[in-house]
């Protein structure tokens, strides 16, 4: 079966990549090891998100569905108290980045997949990859399995590697870096008529500190949804020997009033998850015959929710390189070095806003107070709008704190 292109993987950056290669008219082929829809976290986008999903044509979909709108993001420390929201439309165009959405990912990444399919894109579900196939040194292809275990080998002009947090191909061939720093753990679950603030603050995402620089989000979904949990570093959340997922959410939920006069109107679902470890890198971004996208090429700390933002920017590059590749036939591990540094680009700047976020003797008041200009920067950062020079940025924070140097990773692998 030969395709132009193969993605592993129905996330959003899988999906935008094969929306606009079959948008193209591109022979694409995703396969998806579960069946949509399904569960996901990650669910607060941010406003620079706004532009891939415009390039996508999902923006009329957006705005007719029932998610949650959100203007503002809020800071509130252990005793309650709360920053005065940051809103959007203080600094960006009212008719787009100015407003963006807190989605549930079961329903966001259905869309993205039927959008996928509308434009052209085969979807093969509850289809597990098993390996790469490879000749000569170059990927062209994968053999798979269907639910019932059947092997079928499926080819392609090139691969692409959307397998999310899992990054199948940079764990199998040893190019997946953990964060030197930033490897937390999250403990999360989901509430039913919890507090919610009134009119446009309804959708706000709130960050909510506790201590050693742990921090809980507070998103609002639709169905009087809310989602909640907390990220803090793994000795921390598991002192005194406790290992339960619930335990240590409801233990947290006392080192900070605000999460718990919020939550205390509302009731839990009962299910409480755990995850760990969640920065990482990988080496290359690509090899001969496959590409790495998304979360499978890197992944930040989620405090400032810019993994979608990044995967759908990721895909929809992607899409855009791998089209102009075919059309010139240059599929070359060297046509995805701009790609890559692009990418790069933005998770390295990302990336210092985070270590400075986790540093003590850091905050967003203080930088601000010493340099007002910096604002604006700080809230491009944490829009998303992270493919620029924030060189000045760095060196205002650096006296504050000390910020890391960019890891050398995302060049591609030639043969």
């Amino acid at each position: 079966m030969e395709y132009d292109a193969l993605i592993i993987g129905a996330g959003p950056a899988g999906t935008s990549a094969a929306a606009i290669l079959a948008e193209y008219g591109h022979k694409v082929l995703i396969l998806e090891r579960e069946k949509f829809p399904r569960y996901h976290i990650g669910e607060s986008l941010i406003p620079f998100t706004y532009g891939p999903l415009e390039r996508l044509g999902v923006i009329p979909k957006m705005k007719g569905s029932h998610f949650v709108k959100k203007y503002s993001v809020a800071f509130t420390q252990p005793d309650g108290r709360a920053s005065v929201p940051f809103y959007f439309y203080n600094r960006y165009d009212r008719d787009s980045v100015a407003q963006t959405w807190q989605v549930l990912r079961s329903e966001f990444d259905l869309m993205l997949l039927d959008n996928a399919r509308e434009k052209g894109a085969e979807v093969k579900e509850e289809v597990s990859v098993k390996e790469l196939l490879k000749e000569d040194g170059k990927v062209v292809g994968v053999k798979a399995a269907d639910k019932a275990g059947n092997i079928t080998e499926y080819r392609a002009k090139i691969t692409l590697d959307c397998t999310g947090k899992d990054a199948m191909t940079a764990t199998r061939q040893g190019w997946r870096m953990r964060d030197p720093y930033l490897n937390k753990v999250a403990v999360w679950t989901y509430y039913k008529g919890s507090t919610r603030l009134p009119g446009i603050d309804e959708g706000q995402t709130t960050i909510a500190f506790v201590p050693d620089k742990g921090w809980f989000w507070h998103i609002p979904q639709h169905d009087d949804m809310i989602s909640v949990g907390v990220v803090a570093e793994g000795k921390y959340l598991s002192r005194d020997g406790v290992k339960d997922p619930k335990a240590i959410f409801n233990r947290e939920i006392e080192q900070n009033k605000w999460i718990q006069q919020f939550l205390s109107t509302g009731e839990s679902t009962g299910d409480y998850y755990i995850t760990s470890e969640y920065s990482h890198h990988s080496k290359h971004c690509s090899s001969p015959g496959l590409l790495l996208v998304g979360d499978a090429f890197a992944f930040i700390d989620p405090c400032f929710s810019s993994g979608v933002m990044l995967a759908l920017k990721s895909g929809v590059m992607a899409g855009e390189e791998i089209h102009t590749g075919i059309v010139n036939d240059t599929l070359t591990p060297e046509h995805f070095a701009a790609y890559g540094q692009a990418m790069r680009q933005g998770v390295e700047n990302m990336r210092k806003l985070v270590y400075a976020f986790y540093d003590p003797n850091f905050s967003f008041r203080e930088i601000i107070k010493r340099h007002p200009d910096a604002a604006g920067s700080i809230t491009d950062c944490l829009s998303g709008d992270v493919n620029k020079d924030f060189s000045h940025l760095w060196a205002q924070i650096s006296e504050l704190v000390p910020l890391p140097e960019d890891l050398p990773y995302g060049v591609p692998l030639s043969a």
